[in-house]
């Protein structure tokens, strides 16, 4: 499972950071990758990767600015082109109005998709658990913003536990069928009448992982409650220490006002995002370095960037 920015910067592109983008690549568990955000050039973003397109079968998005939606015409129509038996379905999350800002750019570039569609709007009303699968679980809450905008918590299920498959053979078992009937929690005679009671040869199952990523917001409790116990937290620092005010304003947060987030939803590692383009590479150390007086483990990711979970 891992982390890749897209694009991690704030407002408009520049020459070190594109605007909002990443995605969520669960290759190994599900086979899958989940965009978050899709802001204009994300399809371009990809072309320096390894992502397939096809892969992607879900995108999350935070709110309808356009630093954070402008790219998704562009690349649903791009995604067509596959070969035909490279198509796949589609799912797009998000708020009120994103089926018709798709829905309108598609109809009148007369763009055309082999693929379908299928999304799911909510409103500040309709949020809570917007996902389940057999695997993860998704959940939306509202930021604080200058529109509607929402966080995600993504939450992989536990996993199952592992065979211990040299104790097994200890106690005699044979590999084979009757190794796969204790691995999926069957219990077994052997010929001499020994029993063998699967639990004894599985670990416990594992916690899964769970990833919060919020869109732009003031710090506010919302941001926390997706947060606890987080083993990664994306949040935006559009502004940096002291531009407190400033960021309020705006509807932002500072570096130090992410860093309290993860304090005190006590998350495992802060990555810090949405950074405007007037701070350069020296700014950045510093506001790693202001934002870790807070939270120690924390980082500023960049584009292109990829952080295993």
């Amino acid at each position: 499972m891992q982390l890749q920015f897209l694009g991690t910067g704030a407002g408009q592109p520049s020459k070190a950071r594109n605007v909002s983008s990443l995605v969520l690549k669960l290759l190994e568990e599900i086979n899958e990758v989940w965009m978050f955000d899709c802001g204009e050039g994300t399809q371009n973003q990809i072309l320096e990767t390894t992502i397939k397109p096809r892969k992607i079968s879900k995108i999350f998005i935070t709110h309808l600015h356009g630093d954070h939606i402008f790219g998704l015409p562009g690349f649903l129509s791009s995604r067509a082109f596959q070969a035909n038996e490279e198509q796949t379905d589609l799912e797009i999350y998000g708020p009120v109005g994103i089926k018709s800002f798709v829905m309108t750019s598609l109809r009148v570039s007369g763009s055309r998709l082999p693929y379908r569609i299928d999304f799911h709007e909510f409103d500040e009303n309709s949020l809570g658990k917007i996902l389940e699968t057999d695997k993860f679980t998704v959940y939306a809450d509202k930021l604080d913003h200058t529109i509607f905008c929402v966080g995600y918590r993504v939450m992989q299920k536990d996993l199952e536990g592992t065979l211990d498959a040299d104790k097994l053979r200890e106690a005699g078992v044979p590999f084979g069928p009757l190794f796969g009937k204790v691995k999926n929690g069957q219990d077994i005679v052997l010929e001499d009448g020994t029993k063998i009671i699967a639990a004894d040869y599985i670990s416990a199952p594992r916690p899964g992982k769970t990833i919060t990523i919020l869109g732009d917001t003031r710090k506010t409790d919302s941001s926390v409650r997706l947060a606890v116990a987080a083993d990664m937290l994306v949040h935006e620092a559009t502004y940096g220490k002291g531009d407190e005010k400033m960021a309020r304003k705006h509807g932002h947060s500072t570096n130090m006002q992410a860093a309290e987030v993860a304090k005190e939803a006590g998350v495992k590692r802060l990555l810090l995002n949405h950074v405007s383009a007037r701070f350069l590479s020296k700014d950045i150390s510093q506001m790693r370095r202001d934002a870790s007086s807070v939270f120690d483990n924390v980082h500023v990711v960049k584009d292109l960037e990829e952080v295993e979970l």
